[in-house]
């Protein structure tokens, strides 16, 4: 293995070891969390952050994309970047500040003034933060996320759970939020060494601007569409309906972003250090579909197998109502490596212009389904995002055809060994449903014969990814070992 290639995997375990970590804790506080607290409370928070994750999107504008897709950033960038997204924030808190009580009065929960005006504070902390990301995604260094996002998450749990125990309710997610974000950006200021200089230039942040603008635009886009599903649920039905379906969508996102973060940080960089070689930008893709699709698709089948159990058994029974949801996600989340892999190759290609016409396209669409079934029901408005993220798959691979030579439809063929082995395993996998078993025992058994088929017959087959990650790994090894 080459040392670039090292360098490569390497960032991709530390910053994979960084999600599992993170999200590992996260999820077992989240499931004593749910058991001390009603679903109505889960509903609330909900609501709030739907605002506050839109304004996170102006707090990036783009510029981090920006900073790590141009080849000769320097601390002139980065400063002027710093200073810009800090006056940014502060001037998102005061909006939302000003508009807490108007949210309250609309939702006609008094209580959610308060709740917006502190939980609005992590813009500000984001805003401190978000240049001491880009500068460690640009560098690879992502074993300093991984102490970090780990320091923040640990520390919030105990927070969290302590004021859950002593009944301060909403309160308890909010604190865990801010705690969380606080401790995080602080770690990460110590383990990174870039400060900002006391310099700003003008003509630079628009030379990044006439990058990031597209992708700030982008995300707003993509971001609003996605809260306003919760939005009309939060309105139109109520806010237990609402912690029903966003508790669903949190155990395939789960997984996912373990998976889809960890390769979409590193993918990015190293896509952009190649822009100017379709070729090799086309090769990086491809494997990145193969790879993430090998390891992403046995957890989403397996995942909406065992769904029952698993929210009966870690949950309770007041929880099952998310499981039809939590089966819609997870077909949902299966194809987003194919999403991550063709719109980092655009980004990286330096086409911004190309990935604000796709997104665009596809919110039409999207918001059209959403629209369309709001009258319904709020099932009908799950199945219509996953008929919309089919469509998605399609809009998004189609510039790559042009630009680097890589279709849908030999996309979707290096995808299909690891489709058809990934439902294989899910019809063996259900079988085990006959044998009556409690709970427990039919989870454990599940995941164990599940496990034991996929990887047996991605020997058997000599499944390509497979044999990729079994080299990787290897090479890995031989080299601590030769090291130590």
């Amino acid at each position: 293995m080459s040392k670039h290639s090292t360098v490569i995997v390497s960032s991709f375990i530390w910053r994979f070891l960084e999600r599992c970590g993170a999200q590992g804790v996260t999820f077992i506080v989240s499931i004593i969390l749910t058991r001390l607290l009603d679903p109505s409370v889960y509903g609330t928070v909900a609501l709030v952050t739907v605002f506050t994750t839109i304004m996170q999107v102006f707090v990036d504008s783009g510029m981090g994309n920006a900073l790590i897709q141009k080849k000769d950033a320097d601390d002139v960038d980065f400063s002027s970047v710093f200073w810009f997204n800090l006056l940014m924030c502060s001037f998102l808190y005061l909006i939302m500040f000003v508009l807490a009580p108007f949210i309250a009065s609309f939702y006609k929960m008094p209580e959610l003034t308060s709740v917006v005006r502190v939980l609005s504070l992590i813009l500000i902390i984001s805003g401190v933060k978000n240049v001491q990301q880009a500068y460690v995604s640009r560098n690879l260094l992502f074993k300093r996320f991984f102490f970090s996002t780990l320091g923040g998450t640990i520390g919030a749990a105990v927070v969290g759970i302590a004021m859950a125990y002593m009944g301060y309710g909403v309160w308890a997610l909010v604190a865990q939020m801010l705690f969380n974000a606080t401790v995080d950006t602080t770690i990460l200021w110590i383990t990174v060494k870039w400060r900002p200089q006391k310099c700003f230039s003008l003509n630079r942040l628009k030379v990044l601007f006439s990058f990031g603008w597209k992708l700030l635009i982008s995300s707003l886009i993509d971001t609003v569409y996605r809260d306003l599903t919760q939005l009309i649920i939060g309105k139109k039905y109520s806010p237990s309906d609402l912690a029903q379906y966003n508790q669903g969508d949190k155990f395939p996102k789960l997984i996912v972003t373990n998976i889809n973060t960890s390769i979409d940080s590193v993918l990015l960089p190293t896509m952009a250090n190649a822009q100017d070689d379709p070729l090799v930008v086309k090769n990086m893709t491809r494997r990145a579909i193969k790879t993430s699709t090998f390891i992403m698709m046995p957890f989403m089948v397996g995942l909406a197998i065992c769904a029952e159990p698993l929210v009966s058994l870690i949950l309770t029974d007041k929880w099952l109502p998310c499981v039809p949801f939590l089966r819609i996600f997870c077909f949902t989340y299966a194809f987003y490596p194919i999403h991550t892999a063709n719109l980092n190759a655009i980004k990286a290609m330096g086409r911004s212009d190309l990935f604000l016409k796709l997104e665009i396209i596809k919110k039409v669409v999207g918001l059209i389904a959403i629209l369309s079934t709001m009258w319904i029901s709020v099932m009908a408005m799950a199945y219509s995002l996953l008929v919309t993220s089919v469509l998605g798959q399609v809009i998004n691979s189609w510039p790559n055809k042009k630009l680097m030579n890589y279709s849908y439809l030999e996309q979707i063929k290096d995808m299909l060994p690891q489709i058809l082995l990934s439902i294989g395993m899910g019809g063996v996998v259900y079988c085990v449903h006959f044998w009556r078993l409690n709970n427990a025992l039919t989870l454990l058994v599940q995941i164990l014969v599940g496990a034991v088929i996929y990887i047996s017959f991605s020997k058997i087959f000599h499944i390509d990814s497979f044999e990729y990650l079994i080299k990787i790994v290897s090479g890995l090894f031989h080299k601590n070992k030769k090291e130590a």
